[in-house]
């Protein structure tokens, strides 16, 4: 997988303006074990570059795109960050290995419940959980050094971008699902002014608005 990443990484260099990822990053690629985050049949599968299902029309992002989002982030130990899209939890795993503090928001409750057993059986004690609508983030624990959303926007949320701290980062795929969509960085200056980069296309499944979610998706059966 670590090689596969490698690859990537060598081959979109010119659209991702780095040649490699931050060495804490990678290291938390290593560490994290993906097959802990996968239906018991796509175990054999684990590894592999590549994105794989997770129930509820959902899915757990290839290892690549997770390193890469993470890389953008920029995180240090100290910081606190805000993830929109718990899935299965693999993200929030690696975020929990470079941050200080993780909260983490999944409008599909049975998603969050399992993901939140998952982590705690993994022994992470610096995640803390949220079942809502991730257009609106978090805003209980903001201001966030660092912001990541793990499905495709249809826009920019405003709500994310004032959760963001002075000077940190926002890493979000925008776009309709099945067209086009760009995976950006939004950074916010010391003033809070922002600064948007594109940084490649991407296939995200879409970020669902509350009202959008179907009923056996609200509660745990």
């Amino acid at each position: 997988m670590i090689a596969d990443i490698e690859r990537e990484i060598a081959f979109t260099r010119g659209m991702i303006g780095r040649n490699s990822f931050a060495p804490r990053v990678m290291e938390a690629m290593r560490t994290v074990p993906r097959d802990a985050f996968v239906p018991e049949e796509l175990k054999p599968f684990a590894f592999n570059n590549g994105p794989l299902s997770i129930g509820h029309g959902q899915t757990i992002s290839q290892p690549y795109i997770v390193a890469l989002m993470t890389d953008l982030l920029e995180l240090a130990p100290h910081h606190r960050v805000l993830e929109i899209g718990t899935g299965s939890g693999y993200q929030t795993a690696v975020l929990a290995e470079l941050a200080q503090q993780v909260y983490t928001v999944e409008l599909i409750a049975p998603l969050a419940e399992t993901a939140a057993k998952r982590l705690r059986k993994l022994n992470y004690d610096n995640i803390e959980f949220l079942v809502d609508d991730g257009y609106e983030g978090w805003p209980k624990h903001a201001p966030y050094d660092g912001i990541i959303v793990t499905a495709a926007a249809a826009y920019i949320p405003p709500s994310l971008i004032e959760q963001l701290k002075p000077g940190g980062r926002l890493v979000i795929p925008v776009g309709q699902p099945y067209q086009h969509q760009e995976l950006i960085v939004v950074e916010k200056d010391k003033e809070g002014e922002t600064e948007i980069h594109d940084i490649l296309g991407v296939a995200f499944v879409p970020l669902i608005p509350k009202g959008h979610i179907h009923e056996e998706d609200r509660t745990q059966h």
